[in-house]
C-alpha cells in the first residue's frame, strides 16, 4: 500500500505534458530588396515574431563597409514580450532590449 501511494505521489509531482498540439507557425509577411548600395528585409510570423533589417554600404572617410540597423521581437518561453533594436557599424553590434517588465537598456554583446 505504501509503495502504491509513493508511486502516485511521484507521478503527480512530475511535470504534466500538455497534449494540446501546437499549430505550425506560418509566415504572414515577407519582403526584401537587394541592390548595390545595400539591402532591406522584413518578415512576420503567425506567432508574433517579427524581424526587420536595413543594411547600407558605406564608402566614405567615416566608415567603409556595411552599416546595419534593425529590430526583432518575439514572445519568450516565459511569456515575456521581447523587442530588440540594434545598430551594427564601425563601432560594432549595439543592441537595445525592451520588454514589458523593464525599461530600455543596452544588452551585453
Amino acid at each position: 500500500m505504501f509503495f502504491a501511494l509513493a508511486a502516485l505521489a511521484l507521478a503527480c509531482a512530475l511535470p504534466q505534458e500538455h497534449n494540446q498540439a501546437k499549430s505550425p507557425v506560418e509566415i504572414v509577411k515577407q519582403d526584401s530588396e537587394i541592390n548595390v548600395n545595400g539591402y532591406n528585409f522584413e518578415f512576420e510570423t503567425s506567432d508574433g515574431t517579427y524581424r526587420q533589417e536595413q543594411g547600407d554600404y558605406k564608402n566614405d572617410t567615416e566608415q567603409q563597409g556595411l552599416s546595419v540597423k534593425g529590430s526583432y521581437k518575439y514572445v519568450a518561453p516565459d511569456g515575456q514580450h521581447i523587442q530588440v533594436t540594434f545598430v551594427a557599424d564601425k563601432n560594432g553590434y549595439q543592441p537595445t532590449e525592451e520588454n514589458a517588465n523593464q525599461e530600455n537598456k543596452p544588452t551585453q554583446s
